[in-house]
């Protein structure tokens, strides 16, 4: 087995496939964001090894969705105890890898086994119904079966959070899986499908891809009808090609998207509370995720105050090297996501924009980006509307609360939002306002094993987590049975 060694971490290097790493015919370079060294080189898949994953994932499907519940939930809990085991190598792992400072790569970590110990879990509890048929003469039973093999592939922002996610529901649905890696972060899939086959599941219910031409890959696979699970986390316009690829073969699709996230503050609010969820919200992984505060919407009654509290935390934030102690926004992925934030501060300030604070890269090696806060009186719908995704805070002001309203639903994506307010009843009447799959009351992280995540428009389709998100990987399927209860009882 090929394999590297990452700040004192081994690490496989090939391409998972059948119950074996292999080699692949290339490989590419895997770079330190917060250095712009290579830390390692992995194997780089073409659709032919693609289509063999598939084979060996149709081969085992079989085999795998007749595993009894509990056979397989101890695999999961097995699987979970070996995670825990190497929390701090996922950790290194992903801060090497990605640049995110080592404390996030730890809270991911926990959170990731989290879901997959709640997918351990549910897999002994996936029920069905049974009622009369409405005329009567037979039984209504409603069961649930795997969808089938399925390609998971992930982002590089989260990339083991987003890897248990997607394959704790696919595995303990009974469906089999060929995840793909982001080309930035194959690293952290490794490790984790490492784990996999160390703790005993079988070859072919999991394999693993990393490559450089993503298109390649997934259009080899989803061409081919064995396929009839996607899942998907990433770019919105990805996404929609993807949708268009799955119908042709009419592939269960599930997508989480991009995101326009409005964090509303009410004149009512805590501004303190306002402010540390805020900086949470926005800077966490260097702004890169896709829940992220993307309109910062003030009321104008505590538009200076928030503002104030709002700069005087950001400029305590510590940039840096993962690795460094203390350090708060590590660098973005790569230099060339760097460009595009350069180009975005420029857009802003093009519409007036007011830099309050930083908007200029960081010099020296890496791809570091300053936490900037822009104030913004332009509603110029394309450039409000886009995914900052770096840290980098837009603040508006409004004038009441209809005006918040309407201007946080102005837009294409509806992910996550955020809303601030002491009144219990104006949080309920105006979250159920919010055309969005998920808004956070008074808190500006929502992620939760047991909750459903997920958005509505141009944000995707479907949920991950909680009971929602294993039935993503199982289809109904009714049973009529006829019963004569004459026959059966006696006249």
């Amino acid at each position: 087995m090929s394999s590297t060694v990452v700040h004192g971490r081994v690490v496989p290097t090939g391409l998972y496939i059948d119950g074996a790493w292999r080699a692949g015919v290339k490989t590419f370079d895997v770079t330190d964001p917060a250095t712009g060294k290579v830390i390692a080189e992995v194997a780089d898949a073409t659709g032919t090894e693609a289509v063999e994953a598939l084979d060996a994932a149709a081969a085992a499907q079989d085999a795998w969705a007749a595993w009894a519940p509990r056979a397989r939930a101890d695999l999961f809990h097995a699987a979970h105890r070996l995670l825990t085991e190497r929390a701090e190598d996922f950790a290194v792992v992903m801060t090497a890898e990605s640049g995110k400072p080592l404390a996030e790569s730890r809270a991911e970590f926990a959170l990731s086994a989290g879901f997959f110990q709640w997918y351990a879990e549910q897999v002994a509890h996936l029920h069905g119904t049974y009622a009369h048929g409405s005329p009567g003469g037979y039984r209504i039973v409603t069961t649930h079966q795997p969808v089938g093999p399925s390609l998971l592939i992930t982002p590089w922002n989260f990339p083991l959070l987003m890897s248990a996610r997607k394959a704790g529901a696919a595995l303990a649905a009974g469906c089999t899986a060929v995840m793909k890696s982001a080309q930035e972060t194959p690293l952290t899939g490794a490790l984790f499908v490492q784990t996999l086959h160390e703790a005993g599941f079988p070859a072919g219910v999991v394999n693993l891809l990393h490559t450089t031409t993503s298109p390649a890959i997934s259009d080899a696979v989803m061409d081919d009808r064995r396929l009839r699970k996607i899942s998907f986390t990433g770019s919105t316009g990805v996404g929609s090609h993807l949708l268009r690829k799955a119908a042709g073969n009419i592939v269960n699709a599930s997508m989480e998207l991009g995101g326009d996230g409005p964090f509303v503050v009410l004149a009512d609010a805590d501004v303190d509370l306002a402010v540390e969820q805020a900086i949470v919200c926005k800077f966490r992984n260097a702004g890169q995720a896709c829940v992220a505060a993307n309109r910062i919407i003030l009321h104008s009654d505590v538009a200076a105050e928030f503002t104030e509290k709002f700069l005087a935390r950001a400029r305590e934030l510590r940039v840096g090297n993962g690795f460094g102690e203390g350090v708060d926004v590590g660098p973005i992925i790569s230099e060339r996501q760097r460009d595009r934030v350069v180009r975005l501060v420029g857009r802003f300030r093009d519409q007036g924009a007011e830099v309050l604070l930083g908007g200029e890269p960081v010099d020296g090696p890496g791809s570091f980006f300053e936490p900037t806060v822009l104030r913004v009186d332009s509603r110029d719908r394309e450039l409000c509307g886009e995914e900052l995704f770096a840290p980098l805070a837009a603040i508006y002001t409004v004038a009441s609360v209809r005006e918040a309203v309407e201007f946080a639903n102005d837009s294409d994506y509806g992910l996550a939002a955020y809303l601030f307010t002491r009144d219990v009843s104006r949080a309920v009447a105006i979250a159920e306002k919010l055309d969005f799959g998920m808004v956070g009351v008074n808190r500006g992280i929502m992620a939760d094993p047991a909750a459903a995540f997920g958005g509505t428009k141009a944000s995707g389709l479907g949920r991950e987590g909680g009971h929602d998100g294993i039935y993503e990987f199982l289809e109904p399927k009714y049973l009529a049975i006829t019963v004569d209860e004459t026959e059966a009882i006696g006249a």
